[in-house]
């Protein structure tokens, strides 16, 4: 099975089990990237954010009007941070942007509860590595992204190019089968792991 992919400079299709690292700066343009790419052929997509909560997730995708119906997220802000908690089949709670287990256990989840054409994405890495520590948020990533090419999806997950040095950076890239640059200018590459 292959995946649209509605990103600049990158291949029109790749194929599922595919994990992309979106690399951005602190204040970019990532909300664009990431509607784009959950909104192409997706029959189903599962946002984890660690860096909004599910309310402002569905304002974004009301926002770039992307079909809210085939969304599940899962807010780790919430619970957190004292907030009240609304009750919907398709948002769920984890108990923080560190909860590695309550992340995981969640994606997998939706992955063995649907099929067709699914997307992840999580926004951010950076957030998860500040709440606990990078070793986690790195081990959180390779554990999602072998949950992602077992069950044929494909993901994009965040991180901040500003806030990490290069050697960490590095070692989040290589986890990852293409890089998607998001440049302080808007401008979008994209760059396969060698």
């Amino acid at each position: 099975m292959e995946y649209d992919l509605a990103i600049d400079g990158a291949p029109e299709t790749v194929p599922a089990g595919t994990a992309l690292l979106l690399l951005h700066p602190s204040i970019g343009e990532t909300d664009r990237v990431d509607t784009e790419f959950l909104s192409a052929d997706t029959d189903r997509f599962f946002v984890v954010s660690t860096r909004t909560t599910a309310r402002e997730v569905e304002q974004k995708l009301d926002y770039y009007e992307v079909d809210e119906s085939k969304a599940v997220i899962l807010d780790t802000l919430s619970v957190e941070r004292g907030y009240s908690r609304r009750s919907a089949p398709n948002i769920h709670y984890a108990a923080g942007p560190d909860d590695v287990e309550g992340i995981v256990d969640q994606v997998e989840s939706f992955l063995e509860s649907t099929d067709g054409r699914r997307r992840i994405t999580l926004d951010s890495l950076s957030e998860l590595a500040y709440y606990g520590d990078e070793a986690a948020a790195l081990e959180t990533a390779e554990r999602l992204i072998e949950l992602v090419e077992d069950h044929d999806a494909v993901c994009m997950f965040h991180l901040s190019s500003e806030v990490h040095d290069e050697d960490t950076v590095g070692a989040f890239a290589e986890l990852f089968d293409a890089t998607v640059r998001l440049d302080d200018d808007g401008s979008v590459s994209y760059e396969p792991r060698e």
